[in-house]
């Protein structure tokens, strides 16, 4: 009897034993149907045996699908990322298993039909010196492993130099895989590169595709037939069987980290999985992470740089800094500001509002007591929205409608603190009641197509002021937009999280690197109570490399991340008592796993920024390391003992490389 070895999708670590049936085939690779209790789920054959320990037990397998037989490299990816980020086998497969098949609708038609009839007249940018430089770089690399962090400033031609360098890839018979942050950015680039290589195909994949849409990309690029695969951080996991070229544009950028289930970051993949390949990977940003820096300059990652902006028109944004308080503001904004978007009006030049908060107000709160707006469910504030009117988590989704007063004191003088997007453009709306203002944040681009329409708008200058959040910081280019106004940038220096300067940096450079792409000339106004922060100095002088430097004194000094290797046990359970008991176990076990290994340091457990999120209460416990080797060994160890613990009333996962803690 021939025995099929599975990995289902589900939280558990070990695998499943299933007999093939006469007359069906499996082998190692392919994607199977088996019933697991009342269900039926999609798993992947992980080897096929004669022997089993219950084999008087074991269930038939169902079927075997079709056309979907997994490659030997994307099953040693599904492995890496199971045991990398101690990660249970069949979560880690499911990630890899094509899209299930399902029957396709007329709007799935639609969407592929559509976009497989666009074909825009061909256009290339003329390269630059530094350009043409850094695709002599990339293609120097082919068909072998070679990391290349492409630094650029904002607007200095960073898709240019992908697109050259795809474009050689798909030449000698490769194909390109190109990982972008935000779905958002996808359409866009899409088009660029329809625009530049129009007799090359080129799918999208991302969460928001409709299934049969995103089923029928997966194949193409799985097969083949598709040259360049653009894709969100889950494309990280489809198999190319001609891969010449791996791209990670934004690679700084927090959405390639997945913050539950897997959590697996689409970047350290990305570089892992060119190496196996023997191929090139660029990793473009104008602000890098702090690890891709490090890299860089200790010589592990090439190096290219482009100084300056691809329009020779085009000249550096003009940074000012005005007070975030006092006397000068009105309705949150700086006098300042307010004469600078007066003139862009006058002038019919186009002006962005960034502030990184959605909503009306980050909070409610009492004028008589100390009474503020809190989630019943979470350790955080609920936001005040007025369109619709209520309050609402932005981490759990809990909703409610603002009392009519204060539920503490009875006081009806309720004040909404604070301003988000929502509230910025009301004020904006009241301010300057003849501009044409637009709202862009995750409020107003959930329909499909939404942010792809306004997007279109302010193309075509039916736009005046823009106000959002981070959706619009990265890879937009508006040549009309020349002023940017920053709002809100403070709070991100008050947080607790030891990235947070970088990210603010980063996000600040972004955003400032929208105004002025073309000959316009821009201008940036940030208001700030802390303008000699070394954020704003760094903005300022535009001098990122500088900027890292000193942050990287700084975490060597506290021995954070690049300096050091980190990993986190994260628990929650509805009981603060069976956290708090399950992670103090677990503190005790890891330290007799190290009793006398120096190596690894397992600090005591700690809450999390949030204690309580959807009704659970969190805890979470700190590994850390200065090299990768002993803490992976400790944690596979470690792992071992938490499984066999058989914790009921917790539920926990390790995380390898957070983000934050």
């Amino acid at each position: 009897m021939a025995i099929a070895r599975i990995a289902l999708p589900v939280g558990t670590w070990q695998l499943f034993d299933y007999w093939i049936p006469d007359g069906l085939s499996a082998r190692r690779g392919d994607v199977v149907r088996v019933r697991l209790g009342a269900r039926t789920h999609r798993g992947v054959v992980i080897a096929v045996d004669s022997a089993s320990d219950f084999l008087e037990r074991l269930q038939p397998v169902d079927s075997v699908c079709e056309g979907e037989q997994l490659p030997a490299d994307i099953m040693e990816l599904a492995d890496f990322t199971s045991s990398y980020y101690q990660s249970p086998p069949g979560l880690a497969y499911a990630l890899v298993t094509p899209p299930a098949s399902m029957r396709r609708s007329s709007r799935d038609e639609a969407v592929t039909s559509k976009a497989d009839a666009r074909h825009p007249e061909p256009f290339r940018h003329a390269l630059n010196d530094a350009q043409s430089q850094a695709v002599a770089m990339i293609t120097a690399a082919a068909s072998r492993f070679a990391a290349l962090l492409l630094h650029g400033v904002t607007g200095s031609g960073k898709t240019d130099v992908y697109l050259a360098a795809t474009e050689a890839a798909i030449r000698d018979g490769g194909q390109a895989l190109i990982l972008v942050p935000e779905i958002n950015l996808t359409p866009q680039f899409e088009q660029r590169v329809r625009a530049s290589l129009p007799d090359v195909r080129a799918v999208t994949l991302h969460s928001r595709l409709a299934a049969g849409a995103r089923r029928k990309n997966w194949a193409l690029a799985a097969s083949g037939e598709a040259h360049v695969v653009l894709a969100t951080r889950l494309g990280v996991f489809v198999p190319l069987p001609r891969l010449a070229l791996v791209i990670v544009d934004e690679e700084h950028d927090d959405s390639y980290k997945q913050q539950d289930g897997v959590r697996y970051h689409a970047r350290d993949l990305a570089v892992w999985r060119a190496r196996k390949r023997q191929v090139p990977i660029v990793l473009g940003s104008a602000t890098p992470s702090l690890e891709t820096w490090t890299r860089a300059h200790a010589g592990r990652y090439a190096l290219a740089r482009l100084p300056e902006r691809a329009d020779i028109r085009a000249r550096k944004p003009d940074i000012r800094f005005a007070p975030a308080r006092g006397s000068g503001i009105r309705n949150a904004l700086s006098r300042e500001l307010h004469d600078a978007l007066r003139q862009r009006l006058v002038a019919r030049e186009q002006s962005l509002l960034f502030v990184n908060r959605r909503g009306y107000a980050p909070s409610l709160k009492c004028a008589a007591c100390a009474w503020e707006s809190q989630c019943p469910r979470c350790s955080a504030r609920l936001v005040v929205h007025r369109q619709p009117e209520a309050l609402r988590c932005h981490h759990c989704g809990h909703a409610a409608l603002p009392p009519r007063a204060c539920p503490e004191c009875g006081n009806v003088d309720l004040l909404p603190v604070g301003f988000g997007t929502q509230r910025l453009e009301q004020t904006i709306r009241a301010e300057f009641p003849h501009a044409r203002v637009v709202r862009i944040d995750r409020d107003t681009t959930q329909r499909k197509g939404s942010f792809a329409a306004v997007k279109q708008r302010i193309e075509e200058r039916e736009v005046d002021i823009l106000v959002g959040t981070q959706m619009l910081a990265k890879g937009h280019d508006f040549p009309r937009l020349t002023l940017v106004g920053v709002l809100g940038g403070d709070n991100a220096l008050y947080s607790a999280d030891f990235r947070a300067t970088e990210r603010l940096a980063a996000l600040l450079m972004q955003v400032a690197g929208r105004a002025g792409r073309a000959e316009l000339v821009g201008t940036v106004i940030v208001q700030t109570d802390f303008p000699d922060h070394l954020v704003y100095r760094t903005l300022a002088a535009d001098d990122y490399a500088a900027f890292a430097e000193q942050l990287l004194v700084e975490r060597r000094a506290a021995q954070l991340p690049p300096a050091t290797r980190i990993a986190l046990l994260g628990a929650e359970a509805h009981a603060r008592k069976d956290v708090d008991e399950f992670l103090a176990d677990a503190v005790t076990r890891a330290h007799a796993l190290l009793e006398g290994d120096g190596d690894v340091e397992v600090f005591p457990a700690l809450a999390p920024a949030m204690s309580k999120r959807d009704g659970f209460e969190r805890g979470q416990v700190l590994v850390q390391s200065a090299r990768r080797a002993p803490l992976q060994a400790f944690l596979v160890r470690w792992r071992d003992v938490l499984v066999a613990s058989n914790a009921k009333r917790v539920r926990w996962a390790l995380d390898v490389d957070p983000a934050a803690f």
